[in-house]
């Protein structure tokens, strides 16, 4: 791997959702990262190699319930600068590779550890989703409409901004700390706390008396007729924000509006007429005609797009931001770095198990061959399926 983190070790607990992404980041930024996958664990659906999240790393298949699989993961915690997991609270201190049983032997060691509602509190033992993190926060509230209720933002806000993202941010802030005092620490990263840190303009906003309560009905959340989404004449859509008073002039003048004879773009109570006149010019032509009229100019105007198209988009596709390597199509490690250029790994994402003998064997395990004799770790065939414990 290439990238500023080259020679970083990390050692990821396999688990779902955030703590992966978080293990994608870094692996990303060229971190070798292993994962430890579990023998009875649930498989992603489709083919392993599809499974981006795991691309990058390498995957050994090891029962932490037997007491010599979580002896094999201290063992690997003692090589690793970073540790990754994301199982509810206790359950890694009852396997015996809770932080305590990992940094015994390796003080510099980061435990970085990924949950929904945090490592205490009243419902951190309690089950969730990315969906029911970001409900009490004031998030969801905030991503609804006017008489509809708040659409579900897939699970990229909570499990991966204010889950993954910060999870692989506190580590490295951790794992600085480590480097200049030779001593590593627990980091307590959870979806609620991200969630709500990704809101702090808003609440700033609120506070200063300038973001209603009422979704739908503010700047930035589709209630300024600028800053919005509107259907063409061909049913597909454009996403317009023209926020500033010069974005909002060119906006006009590709629209064919007079500014003399259109509400003024801060005038609050003039919104639903603005907003009429503006949906029914765009709903005159069809979008890539809109999209001819705004080429190169300030107006902000954009085509949305689906996954399938968005590849194909000019300014996307100049900085190959969704290259297709190993015959999927998928985003490129980002940001991007001058002098430690990152890159796609050469390999696919793993099969589980993939690299179980040769990864616990470059990592410092003893006995791997009896490991696998005894079904403590497992070494699958070529392309498995579903591995049974």
């Amino acid at each position: 791997m290439t990238g500023p983190l080259a020679g970083l070790a990390v050692l990821e607990l396999a688990g779902i959702g955030p703590a992966p992404f978080a293990g994608m980041v870094l692996a990303d930024l060229g971190a070798e990262v292993l994962r430890i996958d579990r023998p009875a664990a649930a498989r992603y659906p489709g083919s392993a190699r599809h499974d981006l999240l795991n691309r990058g790393k390498r995957s050994a298949l090891v029962d932490l319930k037997q007491p010599a699989g979580a002896r094999a993961v201290r063992t690997l915690a003692t090589r690793a600068d970073l540790l990754l997991e994301g199982f509810r609270p206790g359950v890694a201190e009852r396997l015996g590779v809770g932080p305590d049983d990992c940094r015994a032997g390796n003080p510099k060691l980061v435990y970085g550890r990924m949950t929904g509602w945090g490592q205490d509190g009243p419902l951190a033992g309690t089950a969730g989703h990315d969906l029911t993190y970001l409900a009490p926060t004031g998030v969801l509230h905030a991503l609804g409409r006017p008489g509809a209720a708040p659409a579900p933002p897939a699970n990229l806000l909570g499990d991966y901004g204010g889950g993954g993202m910060l999870l692989a941010a506190g580590a490295l802030a951790a794992l600085w700390r480590a480097q200049r005092t030779g001593q590593g620490q627990v980091v307590d990263a959870a979806v609620v706390d991200g969630a709500a840190l990704l809101a702090t303009q808003l609440l700033g906003l609120r506070h200063g008396g300038l973001w209603r309560d009422e979704p739908g009905t503010n700047l930035l959340d589709g209630g300024a007729p600028f800053y919005a989404v509107y259907p063409a004449s061909d049913g597909r859509f454009l996403a317009v924000g023209a926020l500033e008073p010069a974005f909002f002039a060119a906006l006009l003048a590709g629209l064919g509006l007079d500014p003399e004879q259109t509400p003024p773009q801060y005038e609050v109570a003039q919104w639903p007429r603005l907003r009429r006149l503006i949906g029914d010019r765009l709903a005159s032509r069809p979008r890539d005609e809109w999209l001819a009229v705004f080429a190169g100019s300030d107006a902000c105007v954009a085509p949305v797009l689906t996954l399938d198209e968005a590849p194909a988009h000019p300014q996307l596709a100049a900085r190959e931001v969704f290259p297709e390597v190993h015959g999927v199509r998928q985003p490129a490690p980002a940001p991007r770095f001058s002098g430690t250029p990152t890159g796609l790994p050469a390999r696919p994402p793993p099969y589980p198990g993939e690299h179980t003998r040769a990864a616990l064997s470059e990592w410092g395990v003893p006995d791997v061959d009896q490991l696998l004799a005894t079904g403590v770790a497992v070494q699958p065939p070529d392309q498995p399926g579903t591995i049974e414990a």
